[in-house]
């Protein structure tokens, strides 16, 4: 019998995010208003919370269209 792995669901706050990605708070919404950045997901009524591997995925793609659009600017 194969057993699937599930991967682990991270939930990271507003200023982990923030951490990772160099952003500030009006910029995160502004991306995600203009569906440009993953939403958050509810946690509670007054709580919001971001999925580390759509975060991951997101920084990974910005890093790919950086690398690829503006090859001259690597130091």
């Amino acid at each position: 019998m194969s057993r699937t792995i599930q991967p682990r669901l991270i939930v990271l706050r507003r200023r982990q995010v923030e951490a990772r990605t160099g952003l500030g708070r009006s910029s995160l919404y502004a991306l995600i208003a203009n569906g440009q950045f993953p939403a958050p997901i509810r946690l509670s009524a007054n709580t919001v919370g971001w999925l580390e591997h759509e975060i991951d995925a997101w920084i990974a793609e910005r890093a790919k269209i950086s690398r690829h659009v503006c090859p001259a600017v690597r130091a």
